[in-house]
């Protein structure tokens, strides 16, 4: 059938959405929040998680603060004086250090003519010596290194996957953190300790904490809408759709087939899943041990159900459901340029500077008002889909070595805004970049080439947001995250792993799901054989990932 391809964790975060009506995670950028409350750290298998605090820094002050829960923060202009994040010389006096991550951007300019490179060596005190690694070329490269047990003192774990027993390979080869980053440990490390919990939870394995992660949204969010649409219909405040039957109206009201204007281009099922209050993958009863997948939840059917009626009614821009991600483009496109009044897309798709939502659709027609949506309704729940891009690991070594390691992961997760952020991201001023006319650092034509060594990729603090051309766009993504973030819900394979999952459930199981899905929304089958699609989950390995859940998670308990 048309539309029908596997989908893994790398496809899902390059994409930044879902294939045809899946799940969305994508990067975005990353920085501390600003305040000082400190979030609750409760125990996985131990109290291993970290105490997370907000990062408050004299000099950094957010236009619209963040939380320690989350909540990201938003600027509205970029800081005219960068102050520090760390203090003195972290490494003064260390080693060489060895790194190797992957990339997406080009590869760096040589350390030797690389201004700034040598300005974050001269402010660490230490030579780093970092290995980038094109993305798709990563997994044979972590291979390698494992293979000829030649591991760097800090490398990221490749995305897709890189050894049969993770917990096995740790235990053997890498520094359990815990001892060093657990609990008020993580003081000693401020920027880290401004990464969210949500983040942490993801970087514990076996039960114990060893990973840093790459930290990412918590959420990736629910998609983005025309405000403009919606106020013609009525709805200035989403607080005005109180439930899922509203949101079907309102669906109706904007659909006018013969202007070629539909509600939806491309998915609906996870908007309206998550207004329905259904789970994401994998919900864990803590009584009973009992995991339950959201084929399973009669919330999630519903929105199914629902989704199959707005197809019929003509509500979808019509070949749209059925496409798959690598035309993700193609229905995205169709938003743009003002053909339909909602696009299920990852937060990162909003910002990004020319191709983003807000650029782009500006460019198209500036009465476009295109804005972040919350989920809605009194049911409401908000998918824990986007906690990180993934961990780096500290291979073994002496406890002094391992806490240089870790000043260098703090000064990679440095705050937006900070002296260090800036040399990550933008390099040295008058040689990496110059200042636009509203103090926005703009990168020159060496900039271009010196930034790309992916500092970001070591650690990475709680989000920020922040647009060069729009702030307002800012003020409305900092508006939906302050919803979407209290909404948030457990996953609990954050905690807890199964290998058949690991292997099967983006990949072959999750092409049932999805084109099962698809079959059903748009009527290829009828609602009657839904209970069909969830036993062929099932019986392809969904029952094993089951089975190997609820093992781990009665493990956890001892």
């Amino acid at each position: 059938m048309p539309g029908s391809t596997p989908v893994n964790r790398r496809t899902l975060l390059r994409w930044g959405t879902g294939v045809g009506l899946g799940v969305a995670a994508a990067p975005l950028l990353a920085a501390c929040g600003d305040g000082g409350t400190a979030a609750k750290a409760e125990a996985i298998g131990g109290k291993v998680l970290p105490t997370t605090t907000a990062r408050a820094i004299n000099g950094i002050t957010a236009d619209l603060p963040g939380t320690a829960a989350g909540v990201p923060s938003a600027y509205l202009k970029y800081p005219a004086d960068l102050v520090r994040a760390t203090k003195g010389t972290p490494l003064k006096g260390a080693k060489k250090i060895t790194a190797v991550t992957e990339t997406y951007a080009p590869l760096p300019a040589d350390r030797s003519k690389n201004a700034a490179w040598k300005a974050i060596e001269k402010l660490l005190g230490a030579e780093i010596d970092f290995t980038a690694v094109p993305a798709d070329d990563y997994p044979a490269k972590f291979s390698t290194m494992v293979a000829g047990d030649q591991l760097p003192d800090i490398f990221m774990y490749p995305e897709t996957g890189g050894v049969d027993n993770l917990s096995s390979f740790l235990a053997a080869k890498c520094v359990d953190l815990g001892p060093y980053l657990s609990g008020s440990k993580v003081k000693e490390y401020p920027n880290l300790a401004a990464v969210p919990e949500y983040a942490w939870r993801d970087a514990v394995k076996g039960g114990k904490l060893y990973g840093i992660p790459i930290a990412r949204n918590g959420s990736a969010g629910a998609g983005f809408y025309r405000a403009d649409l919606f106020a013609k219909a009525g709805v200035t405040n989403l607080d005005q759709i109180d439930s899922v039957e509203r949101l079907v109206e309102l669906a109706k009201e904007l659909t006018d087939a013969k202007k070629k204007q539909y509600f939806f281009t491309g998915g609906s099922v996870n908007l309206l899943a998550m207004s329905s209050g259904a789970q994401h993958y994998w919900k864990m009863d803590h009584k009973t041990g009992k995991w339950t997948y959201q084929l399973e939840d009669d919330k999630y059917r519903y929105a199914i159900e629902t989704a199959a009626k707005l197809y019929k009614a003509g509500c979808f821009y019509p070949g749209t459901v059925q496409m798959s991600g690598a035309q993700k483009a193609e229905y995205t496109n169709l938003f743009k340029n003002g053909k339909a009044a909602y696009v299920y897309d990852g937060m990162p798709g909003y910002l990004t500077p020319g191709a983003g939502y807000v650029d782009a659709m500006a460019a198209i027609d500036k009465a476009f008002d295109v804005r972040p949506i919350a989920p809605v309704g009194k049911d409401a729940v908000a998918w824990t889909d986007n906690a990180s891009l993934q961990n780096c690991f500290v291979s073994k070594a002496a406890k002094a070595r391992v806490q240089e390691i870790l000043r260098l992961a703090d000064f990679a997760a440095s705050p937006f805004g900070s002296l260090e952020y800036t040399l990550i991201n933008y390099g040295v001023e008058g040689t990496d970049y110059k200042r636009d006319s509203s103090g926005t650092p703009v990168l020159t034509k060496q900039g271009t080439q010196d930034v790309t060594v992916p500092w970001g990729k070591l650690a990475s603090a709680a989000p920020a947001f922040f647009s060069a051309t729009n702030p307002d766009a800012a003020k409305y993504v900092h508006e939906a995250y302050t919803k979407i973030i209290p909404m948030m819900i457990e996953d609990p394979t954050l905690s807890y792993s199964s290998p058949t999952w690991d292997s099967k459930g983006l990949g072959s199981l999750y092409t049932i799901h999805l084109d099962g899905m698809k079959d059903l929304v748009t009527g290829r089958k009828p609602m009657s054989s839904y209970d069909a699609l969830v036993k062929k989950w099932r019986n392809a390995g969904g029952d094993t990932c089951r089975a190997e859940f609820e093992k781990a998670s009665q493990k956890g308990k001892k």
